[in-house]
This record gives structure tokens, C-alpha cells and sequence, in this order.
């Protein structure tokens, strides 16, 4: 029992998901550089097909992780938008000015910088909003590890930022990471789209036909050559806030898929897409054009954007700094923000097919992420306790 206990601590605790997020990473690399190596990455190759007299779907394990899994992830991101649109964070826009500038300058800045190494290679100009993305699990875990003492509002201010970041990333792969366009399949979509506004115009209460019509719609979206996670956002939109009972779907479903996709689903993507190969590799190929753009992208970059465009607005009394919430905290918060991981090796994936590339890529978001999450640990865990010290009678 004492086992069982510890798990459920755990599993309630705020920083779960991101230290399962870096188990899984460890893991990732364990298995790419051991004597599983082959394995590893044969497995993730293997063909996996869904076929009805011979045509379906038929696709590598890692793309089945990549299109499949990670639709269910953007799923929960598409129905945390709506809530938080409706009825939370992003409901009222005075709430938004703040963490919105500071999202736009942590997407903006480090693109400019990681162009500034790769613009003349278009082999890796691609690449470009790689070191644009932001880890909400991981970020939001590594908060947590601070504790208490960190003001609540900061918690606040780092989700607004992380979930407006998110909605930055949805829009950059729907304008920028669709190959190839199939029409035919994009006027089928249609089909479900409506019957999904018409249920959520009629309020049913059953999620079942909603995810059905979902389910479809990733299949069509996914022929038509637009990325297929992106069905995953807009189904989640037409789920109903409250039905014709005064019940809650959209809630009733977050709830219920929160934990599967922090403790199942971001761990099998991290553990498909991080597995470096260190063999061969020295300090200097971390210093090529495409890690290190990645990097000083997501290590500096996001430390000037976020911070920079947070002190641009307040300085300008456009905004204010949240209840409690001082500039050591929004720096350390800008660290934590160059936590890119997840986002940032699934647009890497949309980016690069090339092995090699690939590799450069995971060693530059690793890299970047530990660094982030060391330096924004360390910042916040100071900037609190000196608050808290503060705050102490003498």
C-alpha cells in the first residue's frame, strides 16, 4: 500500500507529467544507444495498415505516434482553448494583452535567430519555427518544483503564455507545414465539420457521435495533405461548453483525457521522437548551423522575446505586472519558456524527413530544453525565496 499511496502523490502532483515527459526522453536515449538500438528504431518503422478492400491507411509506427496520437493531444490543447475563451483565461481581452505580446516576442525573436544561422541553407530555413514552440507539461512542472513560494499569479501568467504559444504553433502548421494539398478530401472533410456544428447547435449530451464525426474528419484531413493534427483543434471547438441539460461534454471530456494524454500519450511521443544517436557525436556538431539555431533560438531567443516584449508593454504602462509578480519571477519564467520540447520535435518531425537532420534537430531541442529547465528552476527557486524572506516579519 505504501507504493500505491506514493503513486497517487504523484500522480496529483503538479510536476508529474513533466518528469515523466523527461523519464521517457532518458529512456528514448538509452535505447537508441544501447545494445536495443536496432529494435528501437525498427520498431518505430514498422508498417501498421487499416485497410478496407485495399485502401485505408497504411503508415510507419512513427507517423501512426506522430499524426495519430498526437490528433488526441491537440485535441485536449483545441478544448483547453475553447474553455479558456469562454470562460477563463482568454476570456476577458485587458487578461490577454500581457501574456499575448510576451507569447508573440517568444515565437518572433527566436524564428529571427534561428534564421540568422540557417537563412542561406535552404536545406534548414525550413526549420524555422522549431525554436518557436513552448512545453506547457514541462514548463508548468518545472513551476512547480519550486513550490509554494511562487506567486500563484506567475502559475497563471505562464499557462496564458504557453496556451496562446500553442495556439501560435496550431496556426503555423496550418499555413506552413500543409506539402501537399488534395481538395477532393478537404470538400469530404466538410461533411463531418457539419454534422459536428449541427450537434453542437442541437447541445447532445453523448460524446460518442462527436467522436466519431472527429475520427473522420482526422482521416479526411489527413488524405487531403493537410497535417491531420490540426482536425484534432477544430473538432474540439464544436464540442458543447453546455448542453441542453446544462451539462458540461467539454469539460466532462477534458477531464477525462487529461491524464491519458500526460501519462500515455506526450511519454510515447517523447519516447519515439527523442531518441539521439550519440555515436560519433562530438561537442562540435552541436555547434552546426541547425542544433545551434535551434538552441540559441529557444535558450536566448525566448529570454528576449518573452522578457523583452513583458517589459516593452509595462514600461509603456500598457500593462501591469501580475499580482505579486516581480521581474526576477517574469525572467525566470522567459527560462522556462525556452522549455520547447514536445512542440518543438513535432515540428521538427514536419520539418525534416532526413535522418541526419533529424538527430541535429533532437540534440538542439534537448539541449536548449535542459538548459531552459535548469536556468528557470534555478531563477524562480531564488527570486521566490527572496520574496518569501521578504515577506517574513524581522
Amino acid at each position: 500500500m505504501p507504493l500505491v499511496n506514493a503513486l497517487h502523490r504523484f500522480y496529483r502532483h503538479d510536476a508529474a507529467p513533466g518528469v515523466l515527459l523527461m523519464a521517457s526522453a532518458i529512456l528514448a536515449l538509452y535505447a537508441a544507444n544501447s545494445a536495443f538500438s536496432a529494435g528501437y528504431y525498427a520498431g518505430l518503422e514498422r508498417t501498421f495498415s487499416i485497410l478496407l478492400d485495399g485502401q485505408g491507411l497504411s503508415k510507419p509506427l512513427i507517423l501512426w505516434i506522430n499524426d495519430g496520437l498526437m490528433a488526441i493531444f491537440f485535441f485536449l490543447i483545441g478544448l483547453e482553448l475553447k474553455r479558456e475563451m469562454v470562460e477563463g483565461k482568454l476570456k476577458n481581452p485587458r487578461d490577454v494583452m500581457l501574456p499575448g505580446a510576451a507569447a508573440v516576442g517568444g515565437m518572433v525573436v527566436p524564428a529571427l535567430i534561428y534564421l540568422a544561422f540557417n537563412a542561406t541553407d535552404p536545406l534548414t530555413a525550413g526549420g524555422w519555427a522549431i525554436p518557436a514552440a513552448t512545453d506547457i507539461a514541462f514548463a508548468v512542472g518545472v513551476l512547480a518544483l519550486v513550490g509554494k513560494r511562487a506567486p500563484v499569479s506567475l502559475k497563471i501568467f505562464l499557462l496564458t503564455l504557453a496556451i496562446l504559444d500553442d495556439l501560435g504553433a496550431i496556426i503555423i502548421i496550418a499555413l506552413f507545414y500543409t506539402r501537399e494539398l488534395h481538395v477532393d478530401y478537404l470538400a469530404w472533410a466538410l461533411v463531418p465539420l457539419a454534422l459536428l456544428f449541427a450537434l453542437n447547435r442541437a447541445g447532445v449530451h453523448r460524446i460518442a457521435p462527436f467522436v466519431l464525426l472527429a475520427t473522420l474528419l482526422w482521416v479526411l484531413v489527413l488524405k487531403s495533405g493537410v497535417h491531420a493534427t490540426l482536425a484534432g483543434v477544430v473538432a474540439a471547438f464544436f464540442i458543447p461548453l453546455k448542453d441542453r441539460y446544462g451539462k458540461s461534454p467539454l469539460h466532462a471530456l477534458e477531464h477525462a483525457l487529461t491524464p491519458y494524454v500526460n501519462f500515455l500519450i506526450v511519454p510515447i511521443f517523447a519516447f519515439a521522437n527523442a531518441g539521439v544517436l550519440l555515436q560519433g557525436l562530438s561537442l562540435t556538431d552541436l555547434f552546426q548551423p541547425l542544433p545551434l539555431g535551434i538552441a540559441a533560438g529557444l535558450i536566448i531567443g525566448k529570454q528576449l522575446g518573452v522578457f523583452g516584449m513583458t517589459w516593452l508593454l509595462v514600461r509603456a504602462n500598457w500593462a501591469r505586472l501580475p499580482h505579486g509578480v516581480g521581474w526576477a519571477h517574469v525572467y525566470g519564467l522567459s527560462c522556462l519558456a525556452g522549455i520547447g520540447f514536445t512542440m518543438s520535435l513535432f515540428i521538427g518531425g514536419l520539418s525534416f524527413d532526413d535522418i541526419t537532420q533529424m538527430n541535429a534537430v533532437r540534440i538542439g531541442v534537448l539541449t536548449a530544453s535542459a538548459i531552459s529547465a535548469v536556468l528557470g528552476y534555478t531563477v524562480l527557486r531564488m527570486a521566490s525565496s527572496a520574496r518569501a524572506d521578504a515577506a517574513e516579519p524581522a
